[in-house]
């Protein structure tokens, strides 16, 4: 809405000439003062009625009903039991994950707005047929979004290409480094002639 609320013209602002303006004259505040106020409350109420569709448009605040008009619109299903969070980001980025879809660099894009985290993707590894592609991912964002990933492999993945998980487990590591002190002897045994 401030997008929309920004780009919109503004009302002037009541100036009514000093002889109209209910005190220059008065001692108190008298009857135009009054009426070029509520003609002002008027005019910003009817504004904020024509801003009032814009509003709606915006997937992240628009009410349910709408919501699932602009998922028809821009060709995103609900999946089962999805949340009302995710479904209103699924439909927020349709357009840019649609313009995305099919690049390395665009499925991580997609996979990084839509909260899934750092994903690393491979395309035609050595010893593997050239149309599997394998996603890197830790265990947790795969139990935690897996009909997530079904549906945008689904609608955003390659035509004729194999999808593969494949998981990433941190481990820690320490490296220690330590002086060393050897002795080294080598023996060399000739044959005899």
């Amino acid at each position: 809405m401030d997008e929309h609320n920004k780009q919109a013209p503004s009302l002037p602002q009541h100036k009514v000439p000093w002889w109209m303006d209910g005190k220059t004259i008065a001692s108190q505040l008298k009857e135009p003062h009054f009426l070029a106020k509520g003609v002002m409350s008027y005019w910003s109420r009817v504004r904020s009625w024509l801003l009032y569709p814009l509003k709606q448009l915006d997937p992240m605040s628009c009410s349910e009903r709408l919501l699932k008009l602009l998922a028809w619109d821009r060709d995103i299903n609900r999946f089962k039991d999805e949340p009302t969070a995710l479904f209103r980001r699924r439909v927020k980025y349709a357009f840019a994950n649609a313009r995305d879809a099919g690049e390395v660099g665009g499925f991580i894009k997609i996979f990084h707005r839509l909260g899934i985290g750092l994903v690393e993707i491979e395309e035609r590894t050595p010893d593997r047929d050239w149309d599997v592609i394998l996603i890197h991912l830790n265990d947790s964002q795969l139990s935690e979004n897996q009909a997530l990933l079904e549906q945008l492999l689904q609608q955003y993945g390659r035509t004729c290409r194999r999808y593969e998980y494949q998981i990433i487990t941190k481990t820690p590591m320490a490296l220690i480094a330590s002086a060393m002190d050897w002795e080294h002897q080598c023996s060399v045994a000739v044959a005899g002639e």
